[in-house]
């Protein structure tokens, strides 16, 4: 029996580890006995969310932390409506075309079907809420279950949904829409139903994306079976790019996305001073931005590090093994790691200079990049081996972002399309700021991305003969909510701002 407060506490927490395990994240009040969830809740590792539901949370997160809650998010909704609904239930068509498309981004408001639903709004913690309506849900061949989620399948749900998605969601909807190959698979639902009118604003969005055919074949099958449909265009927008080409929904929308955002770029970043004439003098001014740019980006990401301790790596002079006060640090960082990756992007820089696609360049060499970075921290027991393997194989999340990564199976997709894109793009601007956004959009590893984000966007930034740019680490809350806004709003321009004057004022150093 556990006597000490101490012993107390971990038995409890060892009833908490053994919910965990089983795949718990929305723990009911019969799931732990009263004594051990008022143990955990007092030592800060069980937050309430609402009267007999809790969640795992950190006790070392600040108050009004609003991490725990969107990392457990969907898990929550999933066991909620679980519990409340059993299968009669369906994520709005709207939501499961915006998850169907890889975005994981937690809602306002989530919309849920169930032929019981009772139009009764559920409030959750930090402005967030659930919905759920009385309405008839599709038959089972019509919907997915997507991580524990019940969802529509793509084609019932452009059927069902709401001419009003088209416009607030168009990434997501022309996404949805691409996957859709022939008219065959779309017109059984369409006649089936009787759906003229939405046959009409279906084939609009068809020929929005290009793809004019399916759109030419769903107005005469139409017409033919005697319904008098007429063919209107549900997009606010002409699309940003044809795709004409099916391809998987997630490298459509990465695809749409980068388009789109392309086009609001225009007119804020400093023009472009054009790729040096002296090399070795460019690179000597990246080498002297070492120290300042490991001690700010390594803050940035919440490391306690000095500019003693990044100078006593360049100089290989830290020793965690023999030195006690840099053993206290192996904990929170492996310097060693960003000296290392940085080396390795000077080395990409060169070759970039010389005058190859930066695009190519740092798609063969950002996995070198990753194993430097975190070389060291495998070494050290700080990080697992199977971590240096490659994209990320789990789920990631953002501390206190409503933005979720996509799913680690869509990562690859996305990554292809996104190197295509880098590599395939003139525009110097969209190669910055982009190339930095889409990377840490797609969050591909399980930890550095950022890191990785900032080396990429000083590659980039090389190819144009910009100087090497410092995020400061005075400026993290305003880089997270430019982040934020093109992440969860779609408002590149924020970030764009921010990164193009950091830009700017790199370029008042003298001229190498």
């Amino acid at each position: 029996m556990p006597t000490t407060a101490r012993e107390k506490l971990a038995a409890s927490l060892e009833m908490l580890h053994a919910l965990q395990e089983r795949g718990v994240v929305a723990i009911r009040s019969r799931d732990l006995s009263r004594l051990h969830r008022e143990r955990l809740k007092k030592a800060g590792f069980l937050q309430p969310v609402m009267k007999g539901w809790y969640i795992a949370a950190r006790p070392d997160e600040p108050t009004g932390e609003s991490t725990a809650w969107y990392t457990s998010f969907w898990d929550f909704c999933d066991a909620y409506l679980k519990e409340r609904f059993r299968d009669n239930w369906c994520l709005s068509p709207e939501q499961s075309l915006i998850l169907q498309t890889g975005n994981r981004t937690v809602p306002r408001q989530l919309l849920v079907r169930s032929p019981k639903g009772t139009k009764h709004i559920l409030d959750l913690p930090f402005g967030t809420s659930l919905l759920d309506i009385k309405a008839e849900i599709p038959k089972p061949a019509d919907t997915d279950v997507l991580d524990g989620l019940h969802v529509y399948k793509v084609i019932p749900a452009l059927i069902d949904c709401g001419p009003g998605f088209f416009s607030s969601s168009p990434h997501e909807a022309r996404a949805a829409l691409n996957t859709v190959r022939s008219a065959s698979e779309i017109l059984p639902h369409l006649l089936g139903g009787g759906h003229g009118r939405i046959a009409g604003r279906l084939a609009g969005a068809f020929r929005n994306i290009g793809k004019d055919r399916i759109a030419d074949e769903i107005i005469k099958a139409m017409r033919a079976a005697g319904h008098n449909t007429q063919e209107s265009d549900p997009f606010t927008t002409l699309s940003p790019v044809p795709l004409t080409q099916t391809i998987s929904p997630y490298k459509s929308r990465i695809r749409a996305m980068w388009q789109s955002m392309a086009a609001d770029l225009e007119g804020i970043f400093p023009a472009p001073p054009g790729r040096p004439n002296d090399r070795e003098a460019f690179l000597k001014r990246v080498d002297e931005a070492y120290v300042a740019d490991a001690y700010h980006s390594l803050s940035i990401e919440g490391y306690r590090v000095s500019p003693e301790l990044i100078e006593k790596v360049r100089q290989g002079s830290w020793n965690p093994d023999a030195d006690s006060e840099d053993q206290d640090h192996r904990n929170a960082l492996a310097a060693r790691g960003y000296w290392d990756a940085f080396q390795a992007v000077r080395e990409s820089l060169a070759t970039i200079l010389e005058g190859e696609n930066p695009g190519l360049v740092v798609e063969r060499s950002h996995g070198d990049w990753y194993l430097k970075l975190f070389g060291p921290s495998v070494t050290a027991g700080l990080a697992k081996a199977t971590d240096l393997a490659g994209y990320r194989s789990g789920p990631v999340y953002l501390r206190n972002s409503m933005y979720v990564p996509p799913s680690s199976s869509a990562v690859l997709d996305m990554m292809e399309e996104f190197f295509d894109l880098l590599s395939q793009t003139t525009d110097p601007t969209a190669r910055v700021v982009l190339g930095h956004f889409v990377f840490v959009y797609i969050h591909p590893y399980m930890d550095g991305n950022g890191r990785m984000g900032r080396f990429l966007m000083n590659a980039m930034l090389a190819s144009e003969g910009y100087q090497w740019t410092i995020v400061p680490v005075e400026r993290r809350t305003d880089y997270m909510a430019a982040l934020e806004a093109a992440s969860v709003g779609q408002d590149i321009r924020p970030f764009t701002k921010f990164i193009g004057e950091l830009v700017a004022a790199s370029q008042h150093r003298p001229e190498v």
